[in-house]
């Protein structure tokens, strides 16, 4: 049976991720939620079904499988149908000088943060399209959480930065080939954001003085509203007291 609205939301257990879940399922989207650990997972499921979601399926799976994401597609697929939002929120990073990145932490940044988006969006594809159809004046959204470092680069953030920056030109690409079919994609690309990601840096950036989860929120929501004529590539947001060229 399709729903009306439907989103998949990667790395929803928590943070930026787990706040976009809430927000949508208190709008009544049903959701199709992925992270890596099926308990919290699970337990994500329940809450947001009592905040509205008419339906919850939780799938499992590392950005890095390729099975595992494939598993996410079906489920989705065989629940809904159609896919009003595909929300890629997942990632990875770690700080490193140039000089000292290893090959393993390279191909894992690479695998999750550009690898998986790719994947997921070309089996998604064929549900937005139909979303897009099914809704024309709506259409169906692809925003995906880049990083305001792959816009200005930043000292020790070389590999997380070229995968972001990498993503944004990504999805810059699917709005030229399918915004006019229905499918619009947007890229937002924070500063530091307040969730456990962020925690390695508070002994130079306490909480109070990053972004809130909340701010990341406000903006997919706004996107999500946006009509099937309107169409916006990137958002960059900087933390109050930075510089726009610092994370």
């Amino acid at each position: 049976m399709t729903t009306t609205k439907t989103a998949l939301i990667t790395g929803a257990s928590r943070g930026i991720g787990l706040g976009i879940a809430r927000r949508l399922a208190e709008q009544g989207h049903a959701l199709t939620i992925t992270a890596r650990d099926a308990a919290r997972l699970d337990a994500v499921a329940a809450e947001l079904r009592a905040c509205g979601a008419p339906d919850v399926r939780a799938v499992a799976a590392d950005m890095a499988d390729a099975d595992g994401l494939d598993r996410v597609l079906a489920g989705h697929a065989d629940r809904f149908g159609t896919l009003s939002a595909l929300i890629l929120n997942a990632g990875v990073g770690t700080a490193s000088p140039i000089g000292e990145v290893t090959t393993r932490r390279f191909d894992k940044t690479v695998e999750v943060n550009l690898r998986a988006p790719l994947h997921l969006i070309q089996g998604a594809l064929p549900m937005l399209r139909a979303a897009a159809t099914a809704d024309p004046a709506r259409g169906a959204k692809v925003v995906a959480l880049s990083s305001i470092t792959g816009v200005y680069a930043e000292s020790g953030l070389a590999v997380y930065g070229a995968t972001k920056a990498a993503l944004i030109s990504l999805l810059t690409t699917l709005n030229a080939e399918e915004s006019g079919n229905g499918v619009a994609a947007t890229t937002i690309a924070p500063g530091y954001v307040d969730t456990d990601m962020s925690a390695w840096i508070h002994d130079r950036i306490p909480p109070e003085r990053m972004l809130a989860v909340d701010d990341v929120v406000e903006l997919v929501d706004a996107v999500l509203r946006l009509s099937a004529r309107a169409v916006v590539p990137t958002i960059v947001l900087s933390r109050a007291g930075a510089d726009g060229y610092r994370a």
